[in-house]
């Protein structure tokens, strides 16, 4: 308190009114892999805001990697900034004991979407996925094997067995198609692949042999998918694009584009749609196409399917996570990344909480700026019901903090909402009738 000594008039002024609580972005992407060039700073995020300061920073010689498209089909597809950590040749994401991996994104907290485009195998799966469930701010955006012989493999678990997967580089999966036709079998010569098991021009992604992009089946079943979890994402099939350095059309994961579609929903209708029903720009074709049965099977699994349409094109038509029967509640990708926008936006928004005295006008005031900040989800479309009462509550009194909580230095708010879950399944229930209708009048006759 100032001390009033001399006569006269003092103004202070003092906070009034609500602290608001401004939403964090959510389209900001992270992505790990190899440009091709060897003078990058190895294990670095940095910051990307077009295609342009990519190719002057990260890309090589020769063919485009599969990290080269992803950016280049996020920034197509409507991404706006980005992270670029080109890891080398070495496959290890989780990091080692002289590189720090996936480790090196956790200081940056603007980042809500992760890829490692072109990374397939189980160690890598895992990687991505344990870096997003540690950081709880970001979805990871996971690509299935280019060569699904059975896909029924991308239903069941992929664990690592015996010796490294192949799956685990990007090496594995990048194969030139020519001019529109199908991967040469053992990536041989024809439409300008590397030959098998040797390297590539320009330090650009190497083709599988054709025995091991099978991933080595042996006419058995391979299971090709990660494990279950509320923070991955899995895109099938693989995209045919346009190498913007060789000309030719070549098969790369799907990742960097669904990315870039993410951030583009985000901007134009909110993190609240389902980033699904969206065609994908800069893509040529398909890898595979699925038919709706195959669909009813992977999207049963999590697995969210890139389909060809006529008329429309290609489009994104899924939008689960990998939650699948353990986390059911956080089956839809748009609640999940809903509720991590509105978490990280509590914790940001409410920093000038901490020290103040732990009483009921610090709870009145936390019920007042949460409050605020969930009338605009439901204003924006993000909450379901009629009226704010209907679509969320905030409860922080005495029953939240009693004395125990207050001793231990704690302040427990409650926060529930109803989110918006997209319409999957459209049913028209379409029935036959008699047409027309017999009236009948019963009384006297008139006069």
């Amino acid at each position: 308190m100032p001390s009033y000594l001399t006569p006269g008039v003092y103004v202070e002024e003092i906070k009034g009114g609500t602290q608001p609580i401004e939403g964090v972005g959510t389209s900001t992407a992270a992505f790990v892999g190899t440009g091709g060039r060897t003078d990058v700073p190895v294990g670095e995020p940095i910051a990307v805001s077009n295609w342009s300061q990519y190719v002057t920073d990260f890309l090589g010689a020769g063919p485009m990697t599969a990290l080269s498209h992803a950016v280049n089909g996020f920034f197509v597809n409507g991404g706006q900034r980005c992270y670029v950590m080109d890891v080398g040749d070495d496959p290890a994401l989780a990091g080692t004991a002289r590189r720090p991996g996936l480790s090196a994104l956790e200081e940056i907290d603007e980042i809500a979407i992760v890829a490692a485009p072109g990374y397939t195998g189980p160690a890598a799966y895992e990687a991505v996925l344990a870096h997003c469930e540690k950081m709880r701010d970001r979805v990871a955006i996971l690509d299935t094997p280019r060569d699904v012989p059975n896909i029924m493999d991308l239903t069941m678990v992929a664990t690592l067995d015996a010796g490294p997967d192949p799956g685990d580089s990007p090496t594995a999966d990048v194969a030139s198609v020519g001019s529109g036709g199908a991967a040469p079998a053992g990536g041989g010569p024809s439409g300008g692949a590397a030959p098998a098991g040797g390297p590539s021009t320009g330090g650009a992604a190497a083709v599988l042999p054709a025995a091991a992009s099978a991933r080595r089946t042996g006419g058995r079943a391979v299971p090709s998918a990660p494990r279950s979890s509320s923070r991955g994402t899995l895109y099938y099939p693989w995209l045919k694009v346009t190498d913007l350095v060789t000309r030719e059309v070549v098969s790369v994961p799907p990742s960097g584009h669904v990315a870039g579609i993410w951030a583009r929903t985000d901007a134009l209708r909110g993190v609240h749609k389902a980033p699904a029903n969206e065609p994908v720009r800069g893509a040529l074709g398909l890898q595979r196409r699925v038919t709706p049965a195959e669909q009813g099977e992977l999207n049963s699994s999590g697995v969210n399917v890139l389909r060809f349409f006529t008329g429309q094109g290609i489009r994104v038509w899924g939008a689960r996570t990998l939650a699948r029967d353990s986390e059911p509640e956080w089956r839809y990708l748009n609640v999940r990344r809903l509720f991590s926008m509105v978490e990280e936006s509590i914790i940001r928004g409410t920093s000038w909480i901490v020290f103040e005295p732990n009483d009921r006008p610090l709870w009145n005031m936390i019920r007042r700026d949460v409050s605020a900040f969930c009338t605009r989800l439901w204003r924006d479309g993000a909450l379901v019901g009629r009226t704010p009462s209907e679509a969320f509550f905030v409860k922080c009194d005495k029953e939240t903090n009693p004395d125990d909580v207050v001793d231990a230095g704690q302040v427990v708010a409650i926060v529930g909402m109803a989110p918006v879950k997209p319409a999957e399944f459209i049913v028209f229930k379409v029935c036959q009738f008699a047409g027309g209708s017999a009236v009948e009048q019963e009384g006297g006759s008139r006069g």
